[in-house]
């Protein structure tokens, strides 16, 4: 879906929704396995997940995690892999998380945010659980216990789980007990739209600059609402996630501020759904053209011109006198 989280209001609904539990030995005790067995603490007395959190972040000022050094993003890992399911295709899940999904035995997923298509295809053998409405106290021992009972465990997230995501506060949470945790990349919502206006973020003489930000609401100050500012600087084009809603609101507030009224806007609710669909507008005139449209969750809204692929120069990169190697072999130039 084309949001990275449900504060846009998105409608938390899944096709699939099982309780998950952890399997137990018939005197009630958690199932042990040979590897993972007394990783983590026991239900009783697991860390509150805020603790684990303030400790791991006291850890990052300090040092790197060695891992770091070890792995690459595509390697597959020790532990619960946080996977990015994309923005809504399933084939634009990325080869390492289509498998990771298909061996799965439990796959925690976003609801509704998680093409059900994608687990219908991808997650036959596994027990799905949807975590939408669940708070990490919960989640947490879930996945942990299953993890420890020697199952294989997927955290699926829409889009990229590094995109307004909450993925490393559970992968925190989830280390403290024990239990090890790494990210698999997935494609964000804003390419897809950009895929699907079949044009770039950025583009020579248009746009330079991509601001990936969120418009102020009950979770943003409106201290922290740098909208306005990427707008004016008018070589930026801004991708707006979790603001569906609040469109017409964040268009009043630019107008105010002395955004050109003519600035292009275009919107991609679904992008990559079957249902995708665009609006298409100015600053001036977006807001009442979304309403029209009825969408209230799940667009991107891109502002600025390298939404609709107008204006820009031919780039650096291969003309004539682009930057060349030793070999006459493209190196990196401007794009």
């Amino acid at each position: 879906m084309t949001s990275e989280g449900s504060e846009d209001g998105a409608p938390a609904e899944s096709s699939e929704e099982q309780t998950g539990s952890s399997a137990t030995r018939e005197d009630g005790a958690p199932a042990e396995s040979s590897d993972r067995a007394g990783r983590g603490t026991t239900r009783e007395d697991a860390t509150d997940p805020q603790a684990a959190i303030d400790e791991a972040s006291e850890r990052r000022q300090r040092e790197r995690d060695p891992r770091v050094y070890e792995h690459t993003a595509g390697d597959v890992q020790e532990g619960v892999p946080f996977i990015g399911a994309g923005p809504g295709d399933p084939g634009l899940l990325t080869v390492t998380g289509k498998e990771l999904v298909e061996g799965a035995d439990l796959v925690v997923h976003a609801g509704s945010l998680v093409n059900s298509e994608l687990l219908d295809e991808y997650c036959d053998d596994a027990e799905l659980v949807n975590s939408v409405g669940k708070d990490l106290e919960e989640l947490i021992p879930l996945m942990r216990d299953a993890y420890e009972d020697g199952r294989d465990v997927v955290r699926l997230h829409s889009g990229d789980p590094a995109i307004y995501g909450a993925a490393l506060e559970q992968m925190d949470a989830l280390e403290h007990e024990g239990v090890p945790t790494y990210f698999v990349p997935g494609v964000t919502s804003a390419f897809a739209a950009s895929a699907t206006l079949r044009t770039q973020l950025t583009l020579n003489e248009t746009a330079n600059h991509v601001a990936f930000t969120r418009p102020q609401g009950k979770t943003l100050d409106p201290e922290d609402d740098h909208i306005a500012e990427f707008a004016e600087m008018g070589d930026v084009t801004t991708c707006i996630y979790l603001g569906t809603h609040a469109v017409a609101d964040t268009m009043d507030r630019l107008l105010d501020d002395g955004v050109d009224p003519d600035t292009p806007v275009t919107v991609v609710y679904h992008a990559s759904w079957p249902d995708e669909d665009i609006v298409e507008g100015t600053v001036a005139t977006i807001g009442d053209r979304l309403e029209d449209a009825g969408y209230r969750a799940s667009a991107m809204v891109i502002i600025g011109q390298a939404g609709t692929g107008a204006g820009y120069e031919r780039s650096y990169l291969y003309g004539d006198w682009a930057n060349r190697g030793p070999n006459d072999g493209e190196t990196e130039a401007d794009d």
